[in-house]
């Protein structure tokens, strides 16, 4: 993952997303807020796409970080949340809504011997009905989030339970 500076807006939007997040991991928030942060670049966006019951995540099998959220790196002039959206289309064919307020915000390595880099994570739902079209090379899959896969974020099931549990409990 190469370094590069992150653009003014790029930055802010990613400041506020992580100031408005739910869960804030990794002492995200005060990585994005460093005087050099814009220098500490890539940023990176992820969208758990969830189905209507709640039960089951979309996944992207990743060649060597498994089965992980359909996501990626900001790219020069985008939001985080417009980096999602775009992941997610890129990554399975589906567009989605995500929901207004952004899941999560960590700090973590995307692959060993990489930088660490902030992350946004976006969350919606989506039909399961819809035909999935992922990227060349790389499937997609629903995934119950009551049985383990193999990922390079073994966290990230936990996490996304836990964050279905928050909204059933509404």
């Amino acid at each position: 993952m190469t370094r590069h500076r992150v653009e003014a807006r790029t930055l802010q939007a990613a400041i506020m997303d992580a100031r408005q997040a739910l869960t804030v991991y990794d002492n995200a928030l005060e990585w994005l807020l460093r005087p050099d942060a814009a220098l500490s670049g890539p940023l990176a966006a992820e969208v758990w796409a969830f189905d209507d019951t709640l039960t089951q995540v979309l996944l992207v099998r990743h060649r060597w970080r498994g089965w992980v959220a359909p996501g990626g790196k900001v790219d020069p002039g985008e939001t985080p949340r417009e980096a999602a959206r775009r992941e997610l289309f890129e990554e399975t064919g589906v567009r989605a809504e995500l929901w207004p307020v952004p899941v999560a915000v960590t700090v973590r390595s995307y692959r060993s011997g990489w930088p660490a880099a902030a992350g946004v994570t976006f969350a919606g739902v989506v039909e399961r009905a819809v035909e999935l079209a992922p990227e060349q090379g790389q499937s997609a899959a629903w995934m119950p989030l009551d049985e383990h896969w193999q990922g390079w974020f073994a966290e990230d099931r936990l996490r996304m339970l836990r964050h279905v549990e928050e909204v059933l409990r509404g």
